[in-house]
């Protein structure tokens, strides 16, 4: 009877392990390219309006990469007037008008996507490390993004209705199966090929003729 290779056993607890830490991954390479890359390149008085370049939304809010603005106004009220109010925990807590124009920093939903981008490629590389079997890279890269919108949708209270944050999901995730699959499959190719000594090929044609006796 052919023994069962211990990687094709169903393993709830791996996977779930597997599954966690490719997301804290993620999020972990978002949490070290965001901040400086904005504090770098975006409008300060905006950012600094939405709670600064290491607020969690910056990650975690599909509006800030649509370049939408996060805070909603009231029914027959100007929406940049809304803007212009700084708000904490449902509450107005103070005027930003004199600071801030109202207006939405476009370079900042660009530079949310480019991270996002290059922490998909970075997780190529966990993919390569921690997934490792080519058949079960476009379930965990499915599995990373699903998560996402979930946790997205549940933050901004708003299901991404925006073309260019689908763009970049979809983007992110022809990134990650195409290149992490093929890396995979080439290192299995490669140790699939074993060099057999003379000595192991004597061996082997004895334990052949052994068997046939």
């Amino acid at each position: 009877m052919a023994k069962v290779s211990a990687s094709h056993i169903w393993d709830p607890v791996l996977i779930v392990s597997q599954i966690v830490s490719m997301q804290t991954l993620h999020y972990l390479t978002l949490a070290i390219l965001i901040p400086p890359v904005l504090s770098l390149f975006a409008e300060p008085s905006s950012l600094e309006f939405e709670g600064g370049a290491a607020n969690v939304g910056m990650v975690m809010d599909w509006r800030q990469m649509a370049g939408w603005p996060t805070v909603p106004s009231a029914p027959g009220e100007d929406p940049w007037r809304a803007l212009r109010i700084v708000w904490s925990g449902g509450k107005q807590v103070a005027s930003n008008s004199s600071h801030w124009d109202g207006r939405i920093d476009p370079l900042r939903g660009w530079i949310i996507a480019g991270c996002w981008l290059a922490a998909s490629g970075a997780d190529v590389y966990y993919l390569y490390t921690v997934i490792r079997r080519p058949r079960m890279i476009l379930d965990f890269s499915l599995t990373l993004l699903f998560n996402h919108l979930v946790l997205t949708t549940y933050y901004a209270a708003a299901l991404p209705t925006s073309w260019f944050f689908w763009v970049i999901m979809v983007a992110s995730a022809a990134l990650m199966v195409t290149v992490a699959e093929q890396l995979c499959v080439k290192r299995e190719m490669t140790e699939g090929l074993t060099v057999v000594t003379s000595n192991d090929a004597d061996e082997m044609e004895m334990g052949d003729l052994l068997r046939r006796d």
